[in-house]
């Protein structure tokens, strides 16, 4: 009999969808799905076939020859042989069937994924700040697991099962309507008592996987921070609430365990009982002559055939559900909105010439030059990019209900530095996530304008093409040091590679390297310092050479001695642009155009370094150690 598992099963909020959906997927193959249905059909008839074949083999053939002293068997020879044919037909149709399943099943897959990832590319960063980022990675890994599985095992199980039980089914009719009636009654009975055992195993199973997230997620908070653990010697605190943890799991799982152990059992039995009461009432039909001894063997070998399908499309059931469920998390993140982008002014090189009467004649240039335009596609007309930002009265929150800028307003000139500094919280970086068009601001908020155009005119990639960042959580990516400084210039030559590189003196320490420039970096640049890694971020954005910064924090992780070192690289590549400098070491914003003090999201104090220190309001209380930024 088979038994129903019960582990924790997730399922799809809206099933019908979720299967519609898959078979868009899967429809795409629709004449392999003709040769997938003739295998299937094929292999069914062929198990059948060969199950009722016992029949004239003992009534037509055994029986009658076991009295005889020289039996005639070329008869029965021909019937094995016909039985064998049969068979191999369904051996063949059956690996047909798997191998063309498993190709639908890996291009479908293949179309899941690359239409997930795709679509997650589009997506602003929004929905990255809203989600846990292992939420987002479980759509790539757990969640595809699941669909793989069911493509590859479930689905072509459950086919076959369903023809099988079909065809099984019909033919037991054939051979004995009391037998049948009989197996459908204690089958039902059995059925009643394994869902009930299951319902206990699956609350069983969903306490046992809860307590194991919450021994996973204790013993991996423990392991990143064991520095902690140990300076405050908190080992035998830790151990002890790992014990109480670990107990609870122990609990859950025993019991999960031992419904899981007495389910098997109780079905094999029960299922075994079932095989003796046929047997019993088969044994009653012959024996008053109501049927024959053919027919009795025939249907009890097909309630093995019968049960061995049910039982597939037991256990492939809840599989089932939980890849639906997966298929329903992933089509949800492929049917997100893509990030909104309605700018039609472009970022272009450009290049200029002077006439006879000095008057500058700019025209785009089709190879890097250094210069950039703005490109109007309807007029062609070219405005050269100049860098000058205006934050003009601006409102803004990440929820509607809370703002969390207040009527600010910036005014950076080309070339100009502007240091935004404040306490955490005060709204520094999201000024920068609005430049960045990030995040926009809703009409009526304010206007920000580059160039004297409204940002949202601007298309998002050729506005984050004028702005570099270096932020400070640094990433590096697998590959080369050399690859990690071009990415923010893909066409950039070995040699303005070297020169982003001494530019953010990171010059130095990729040389000690091994393999210097072609070092492999894995892992987030796990073999490089914190300070290493900032400073090939910092090389990365002179690669870039935009005409616009924004550090966020860039020095926050350099040592002071090595913040010396690189700030005559950082005038020099801020020298002739706009840069943005969300600093924390005031140290770092002394000689900038322009420094605003914030401070939950308003504009307390603007000015340059000596104003503000001459003022001794909020600025000086920071840059003299009276108050805390933190």
């Amino acid at each position: 009999m088979p038994p129903i598992k019960m582990r924790g099963t997730q399922k799809p909020k809206n099933t019908k969808q979720t299967i519609l959906r898959l078979a868009s997927y899967m429809g795409k193959f629709k004449i392999l799905w003709l040769v997938v249905f003739l295998c299937v059909v094929a292999s069914s008839l062929s198990e059948v076939f060969g199950t009722y074949m016992i029949k004239p083999a003992l009534n037509d053939y055994i029986i009658p020859l076991i009295k005889k002293e020289n039996p005639d068997l070329s008869g029965f020879i021909r019937l094995i042989v016909k039985v064998a044919a049969v068979y191999f037909v369904g051996v063949v149709a059956a690996f047909l069937n798997q191998r063309i399943l498993l190709a639908i099943s890996t291009r479908s897959l293949f179309n899941i994924r690359k239409d997930l990832f795709h679509n997650l590319e589009r997506l602003p960063l929004s929905y990255y700040d809203s989600r846990p980022h292992g939420v987002i990675m479980s759509l790539f890994t757990n969640d595809t697991d699941t669909l793989r599985d069911m493509f590859s095992q479930n689905v072509p199980q459950l086919f076959t099962s369903i023809f099988s039980v079909v065809g099984v089914f019909i033919m037991m009719i054939v051979l004995s309507v009391p037998l049948t009636v009989l197996l459908c009654v204690t089958m039902a009975l059995t059925m009643v008592l394994a869902w009930k055992i299951g319902k206990l195993s699956a609350r069983a199973f969903r306490a046992q996987q809860e307590n194991i997230g919450t021994v996973n997620g204790y013993i991996e908070e423990l392991i990143e921070g064991q520095r902690v653990v140990k300076v405050f010697s908190r080992e035998e605190a830790t151990i002890a609430k790992f014990d109480e943890l670990n107990e609870k799991l122990c609990e859950a799982g025993t019991q999960a365990t031992t419904y899981a152990s007495v389910l098997g059992p109780i079905m094999n039995n029960l299922s075994h009982l079932q095989y003796a009461l046929c047997a019993m009432l088969g044994a009653f039909l012959v024996i008053s002559r109501m049927s024959d001894l053919g027919t009795i063997a025939s249907f009890l070998q097909s309630i093995r055939s019968f049960s061995r399908p049910l039982s597939q499309m037991s256990q492939q059931f809840n599989s089932i559900l939980n890849a639906l469920a997966g298929a329903e998390r992933i089509f949800a993140a492929i049917d997100e909105i893509p990030e909104v982008d309605d700018g039609r002014v472009l970022i272009a090189n450009a290049k200029t010439a002077v006439d006879s009467g000095n008057k500058e004649h700019i025209s785009e240039s089709f190879v890097y030059t250094g210069d950039w335009a703005w490109k109007y596609p309807e007029t062609k007309q070219l405005k050269k990019l100049r860098g000058d930002v205006d934050f003009g009265n601006v409102d803004f929150g990440y929820v509607k209900s809370v703002k969390v800028l207040h009527d600010i307003s910036i005014h950076a000139k080309s070339g100009e530095k502007i240091a935004l500094v404040g306490s955490t919280g005060s709204g520094k970086t999201t000024i920068a996530n609005l430049l960045t068009r990030f995040y926009d601001i809703e009409d009526g908020e304010g206007t920000i304008t580059y160039d004297d155009i409204p940002i949202k005119d601007i298309e998002k990639d050729s506005l984050r093409k004028s702005l570099g960042m270096v932020l400070q959580d640094t990433h590096l990516f697998t590959g080369t040091i050399k690859e990690n400084i071009r990415y923010g210039n893909l066409d950039a030559t070995d040699e303005q590679v070297v020169n982003a590189a001494k530019l953010a003196n990171a010059d130095s320490f990729i040389c000690h390297l091994k393999n210097g420039y072609d070092t492999v970096i894995t892992g987030d640049g796990a073999s490089l310092s914190q300070g290493q890694r900032q400073l090939l971020s910092i090389a990365r954005a002179a690669c870039a050479n935009p005409p616009v910064l924004v550090l966020d924090e860039a020095t926050s992780s350099i040592d002071t001695r090595t913040e010396r070192l690189i700030q005559q690289g950082m005038d020099r590549l801020m020298r002739g642009r706009t840069v943005f400098v969300i600093a924390h070491r005031l140290s770092t914003v002394r000689n900038a155009d322009e420094i605003i003090v914030l401070e939950k999201g308003r504009i307390l104090e603007r000015g340059n370094h000596d104003a503000l220190i001459a003022k001794k309001g909020r600025y000086y209380q920071l840059y003299t150690g009276a108050f805390n930024l933190d």
